[in-house]
């Protein structure tokens, strides 16, 4: 991680408080093409509500956010630890919505994202992590390099912002 960025645990205040910085990285990686759950034509309006069930959900401890800021204060990216899990998986976590601005991309926002969610999970007494991407996309291109084994391919498994059918990649991690 560069020196200048900075992760930051987001409590249900913070986002709202923020809910237009995070909204704008959301709508800027999803009109951008990438398969986060929503598809094009994707609006100011969807991504605060998107946010705003994000913000109950850290408020009910279900998640943790995380962001990425600059040495201007200026959000560059996010990632989520979901912690609500079933009785039988107290040691597991799902990682979720990895988003970084395209302003952002290749300054190891992604890499200092996922390692400070790592820690997280590993302090929330986490030990293995799963998450599931676009297969052939950039994303699983990252996740490879950043340690994380792949289990295999769903095939047509969802839908890309624009409508082509996806298959998806299962990771999991040890920590």
């Amino acid at each position: 991680m560069t020196a200048s960025l900075r992760i930051h645990s987001l409590s249900r205040d913070d986002i709202l408080l923020h809910l237009d910085s995070l909204a704008e990285i959301l709508e800027n990686c999803v009109n951008g093409g990438a398969s986060v759950s929503f598809m094009l034509p994707f609006t100011r309006e969807k991504s605060r509500q998107f946010w705003q069930g994000v913000a109950e959900s850290v408020g009910r401890e279900e998640r943790t956010v995380l962001a990425c800021r600059d040495e201007s204060r200026e959000f560059l990216g996010t990632v989520q630890l979901i912690t609500d899990q079933p009785e039988n998986q107290p040691h597991r976590g799902d990682v979720a919505k990895l988003l970084v601005h395209e302003k952002a991309r290749r300054r190891g926002v992604a890499m200092a994202l996922m390692e400070a969610l790592e820690a997280v999970a590993v302090g929330q007494g986490k030990n293995v992590l799963v998450l599931d991407t676009a297969t052939g996309s950039g994303a699983e291109t990252f996740y490879q390099r950043a340690g994380w084994q792949k289990v295999g391919e769903i095939p047509r498994y969802a839908l890309m912002p624009d409508g082509e059918m996806t298959a998806t990649s299962v990771f999991y991690k040890f920590l």
